[in-house]
Parts: structure tokens; C-alpha cells; sequence
């Protein structure tokens, strides 16, 4: 049985192990692969593996022999799903991989806006402690975050992990959900409405599906709701903030910082105004990246597809 992984690379760089994959049937693993090759080096692969790289209704009409679409992700909206489904092909995704890294780094990023760390430790590199007559200097105002507000919205596992990091640090916590089940058991623990999450909170971090009640939820009227002490991170999905709204309220000190590790569009235009908006850091979608996390993600892609060969296929979309 054939298998191809069209955009390896994202997962692989190098250091894991595709062998575990190749003793499932005949393996071709891609490093990355343009939309206008996917049906070539799809073709006659009944197993087809993807992060990113898109299969639409009129690449599945070009491969009759596949029969198994497995995502390297959790979201899963790189497949046309009702094509899939239509043609009988099954599709999984890998909902469980990546919950302490991105939790993890929607601090590194809240941090880094609270200390400028970098900012610091580069001015002493270019000798501006050696040449300060105080023995402690200051490039930009501190934030301490114990006793301030963790607005959450979308309190799935990454959501609930950050609020369990948010409230070992002294902060309270708003949650917004449809699911208000299994409340925390953290001192101050409340369940508010997008909007109150938005007025009363001192950080914003958004962790809500891609839907369409969620897209472009983040916006020039929601934004006005805000603090101006207030900081947004984005750990989630771009296209829950509309990016021209978002850079006007930084650049306007209308909120005080943002973290952002996704855009609207992934990798960005030149002319996508957040990079070089006031007060806000941009990273290349790494939150998930660790190499902690791939290992479990290859780990559980590789589950998935012996789950199928076996007849039992496990989390399947379609």
C-alpha cells in the first residue's frame, strides 16, 4: 500500500523519524509540495498525509486509489471534507498533540510583552549597562501579572491549560465558552460572555475554533471594549482577528501590546500592517512546534493510520 506525506517538512525537519510510517506500506514523504502537484505525487497513494498543503473536490476526483486522508493537525479545513466523504475517503485528524507547548508559549509571549526581555538583554550587549551611571536600568515600563485578569475565550484544553498557568501565577480567570461544563476549581474562576471577556480582562488569549461566528471576532468594535493597559495574544487561528482593526487599535494606543503567532494569511503579505505595528510581536506559527510535540503529533499520525489499516479508524472527521 502506498503512502505519501506531501509537506513533511513542517513536522520533520530532521530530527524524528519517518520508520515507524514506512513499516506501514510504501512510503514517499515530501518535504513540501505546491498545490498544482498534489494530484502527481498523490496519485496511486491510498494513504495520503498533510499539515498545510490543501486537497480540494477536484484533486480527489483525480485520485481514484486513495481511501485515507490523515491531517498532521488538528485543524482540518486544508481538506474538503464533503468531497472526502462523498468519495468514501476517510479523514482523520490529530485533535491531542501540542496542549502544554502552545499554552506554554501563549506566556513566552505575554512575558516578553510584560519585561522586554529582549529589549533589555540587547541593550546590555551593546554596552548601555556599562555605561549607565545606575546599577539598574529601565528601556520600557515592567507589568507584574499576579492579581491582574486572564480573559480566555474558548476553553477547550489549550484554553484550560492556560488558565491553569494564569492562575499558578496569581491571576484570575474569565472564560468564554458554549460549554460551560467541569468548572475549575481556581479562586475567582468565572464564566463571561465574549464581550465581558474583552472589557474586563488585563490579557486577552484566544484559543476559539475557526468557525463563522468566530471569524473576525476580534475587530474594530471589540477592540474599543477593551483596556488600553490591555494585551492580546493569539495562539489560536488568524482569522479570528481582522489584521487592519488589530494594527489601527496598537498603533492608536488604543490597547496597550499584542503576541500574535498566527495571521488572517500564513506566511503574510509584505503589506500585512501587524509585523510593524506598535507594540506587537508576530512569530512564524511555532507555538506547536516543539519538538516534544511533533514527536507525539508522528507519533499518534502513525496510530492513526494502523488504526485504519486495522479497521478501526480513529478520529475520524469524515
Amino acid at each position: 500500500m502506498k503512502i505519501a506525506v506531501l509537506d513533511g517538512y513542517a513536522l520533520n525537519p530532521g530530527d524524528l523519524s519517518w520508520d515507524a510510517l514506512a513499516r506501514l506500506g510504501e512510503l514517499r514523504v515530501f518535504e513540501r509540495t505546491p498545490a498544482e502537484d498534489v494530484a502527481a505525487r498523490a496519485a496511486g497513494a491510498a494513504i495520503l498525509l498533510t499539515n498545510k498543503t490543501p486537497i480540494r473536490a477536484g484533486t480527489l476526483r483525480q485520485l481514484p486509489d486513495l481511501k485515507y486522508i490523515g491531517v498532521l493537525a488538528t485543524g482540518y479545513d486544508v481538506v474538503d471534507v464533503r468531497a472526502a466523504a462523498e468519495r468514501g475517503i476517510v479523514v482523520t485528524n490529530i485533535p491531542i498533540y501540542g496542549t502544554a507547548s502552545v499554552a506554554q508559549f501563549v506566556f513566552a509571549l505575554l512575558l516578553e510583552l510584560c519585561h522586554n526581555v529582549r529589549q533589555h538583554a540587547d541593550a546590555v550587549r551593546a554596552g548601555e549597562w556599562t555605561r549607565t551611571p545606575d546599577w539598574s536600568f529601565r528601556k520600557s515600563p515592567l507589568v507584574e501579572l499576579a492579581g491582574k485578569t486572564m480573559g480566555i475565550i474558548g476553553f477547550g484544553r489549550i484554553g484550560r491549560q492556560t488558565g491553569r498557568i494564569a492562575d499558578a501565577m496569581g491571576m484570575r480567570v474569565l472564560a468564554c465558552d458554549p460549554c460551560h461544563t467541569d468548572p475549575p476549581p481556581w479562586d475567582g474562576f468565572e464564566w463571561s460572555t465574549a464581550e465581558q471577556v474583552l472589557r474586563r480582562s488585563d490579557v486577552v488569549s484566544l484559543h476559539a475554533p475557526l468557525a463563522p461566528d468566530t471569524r473576525g471576532m476580534v475587530n474594530a468594535r471589540s477592540l474599543e471594549w477593551m483596556k488600553p493597559t490591555a494585551f492580546l495574544i493569539n495562539t489560536a487561528r488568524g482569522p479570528l482577528v481582522v489584521d487592519q482593526d488589530l494594527a489601527g487599535a496598537l498603533n492608536a494606543g488604543r490597547i496597550a501590546g499584542a503576541g500574535l503567532d498566527v495571521l488572517s494569511v500564513e506566511p503574510p503579505a509584505e503589506s500585512n500592517p501587524l509585523p510593524a505595528a506598535r507594540n506587537c510581536l508576530v512569530t512564524p506559527h511555532i507555538a506547536w512546534a516543539t519538538r516534544e510535540a511533533r514527536s507525539r503529533l508522528m507519533d499518534l499520525a502513525v496510530e492513526n493510520v494502523a488504526a485504519y489499516l486495522a479497521g478501526a479508524p480513529r478520529n475520524v472527521i469524515a
